[in-house]
């Protein structure tokens, strides 16, 4: 048996969530800015590839599957990095290439989201999941903060640097500093895992030969987590929260540029803001739990005020539209990061106190399943908004005003997400109520394992 991971093993681990999310931060807000800024294209193209690449991550319970068969999470984490490094540099080349080849440029860019996706499923889940089981129990929920709040790290250094070298633009700058951010996430990726899991992972032990054949079969291993109510119930609740959550995600660049008037490298500094907001809302968490004790134990407080507030936040957006110039727009857009951060924390700590739950070895198979339901949720919220948005602008025939009744509707979303937290934290705690193994769920555990 090997021994747990230290803390410098679990930093070392979110190198590679950090490389990870500076590829997609890439790809998913300047590529996408550039798109419907510079080179005119309507924001739906952006929303519909950024859709894609999360509709691939479907795959993700397949994917996990077949790291619990094989035993084995570094190969995946290093060849679904590799992919997704690929990707994200061909996703580069084909922007770029839309600027004098619009028609050749779009199906190559489809090729690199695919490519994207598949990537980020393969690398992601099998992160999740080595972590989870080379983890002690008493620090999963802090480690699974730790390598978070490293990969919102990956943006904000991302964001911060890319904007800087990007002004002034050229399709040939966005290829070559793309290019340097995948070679700088596969370094990370290799330094992060090397002999993490060891040279033998254990296997499980010999069973019966119907008990392998279930095993190996994907379809039976999902049946069975499927049928858990607490991993069904998780999934529903991710997905909700989840589409709230990322219907701003793709508007909120192209809306700096066209009401506000800012540069490619200004946007990418706004997006540096929203994450460098982010952090701060998840450090507040196990910060304010080690303060006050008593608000420790309450994953429904955090989960239900971080969706009021990210509606309040919206709401600011909505009102920035229509100001102008004048709105402070960079404070509301931090606003926006705390309020997101402190409900994605409180989602987290769930996440990795329910991994093990429910049947053995079919952690990859879970975390898969609530990989899945946030890549389709963030899938359907970008593509949503980018679509809401190019219709309100088709109907009012104002930018401003079709940007603020964008934001309103989601500051909506947001508070039904809320309600919807509600009616799943009461039934997960008259199951916790039954079987009397549920407990505390999240915020406990994470206030717990940093203080």
């Amino acid at each position: 048996m090997m021994r747990p991971l230290s803390w410098f093993g679990i930093v070392r681990m979110g190198l590679v969530q950090t490389g990870l999310g500076a590829i997609v931060v890439l790809t998913t807000s300047t590529l996408n800015r550039v798109m419907v800024v510079e080179l005119a294209m309507p924001a739906i193209l952006p929303g519909a590839l950024v859709a894609i690449h999360y509709a691939l991550q479907v795959f993700r319970p397949a994917w996990g599957h077949g790291s619990d068969v094989g035993a084995r999470r570094t190969p995946w984490i290093v060849g679904g990095m590799a992919v997704l490094a690929f990707g994200g540099f061909l996703a580069a080349v084909a922007t770029a290439w839309m600027a004098s080849q619009p028609l050749f440029g779009v199906a190559l860019s489809i090729v690199a989201f695919c490519l994207i996706g598949a990537g980020v499923g393969a690398a992601g889940t099998s992160l999740l999941v080595l972590l989870a089981k080379r983890t002690d129990e008493r620090r999963r929920a802090a480690a699974a903060t730790i390598v978070w709040v490293m990969m919102i790290a990956g943006f904000i250094v991302t964001t911060a640097v890319v904007g800087q070298m990007l002004d002034p633009f050229s399709p040939l700058r966005l290829v070559i500093v793309s290019g340097c951010v995948s070679v700088a996430a596969m370094v990370l990726t290799i330094a992060g895992v090397w002999g993490i899991e060891g040279r033998h992972a254990q296997r499980p032990a010999a069973a019966p030969p119907v008990a392998v054949a279930a095993k190996t079969s994907f379809r039976a291993a999902f049946a069975e987590v499927w049928a858990e109510p607490q991993a069904r119930r998780f999934a529903i609740f991710v997905f909700v929260s989840m589409l709230a959550y990322s219907a701003q995600d793709l508007i909120l660049e192209p809306f700096a540029g066209v009401v506000f008037g800012f540069t490619p490298g200004e946007t990418t500094k706004l997006s540096s803001v929203q994450h460098g907001g982010t952090l701060l809302g998840m450090a507040l968490v196990p910060l304010i739990g080690a303060v006050f004790p008593k608000s420790r134990g309450n994953l429904q407080v955090w989960t239900i005020g971080g969706c009021l507030a990210s509606a309040v936040a919206l709401l600011g957006l909505a009102a920035a539209a229509i100001v102008g110039p004048a709105w402070p727009l960079r404070e509301t857009v931090f606003a926006l990061g705390v309020t997101n951060g402190a409900y994605a924390v409180a989602a987290i700590g769930s996440m990795m106190a329910l991994v093990s739950a429910g049947g053995e070895h079919r952690e990859g198979v879970r975390m898969g399943l609530w990989g899945a339901a946030q890549a389709l949720a963030f899938g359907l919220g970008g593509f949503a908004g980018t679509l809401a948005s190019d219709v309100a602008r088709y109907l009012l025939a104002s930018p401003a005003l079709s940007y603020s009744t964008v934001f309103t509707s989601e500051a909506g979303l947001f508070i039904l997400s809320a309600l919807m937290a509600v009616w799943v934290h009461r039934a997960q705690a008259k199951a916790a109520q039954r079987h009397g193994d549920v407990g505390n769920l999240s915020t406990a555990a994470v206030a717990g394992g940093l203080t």
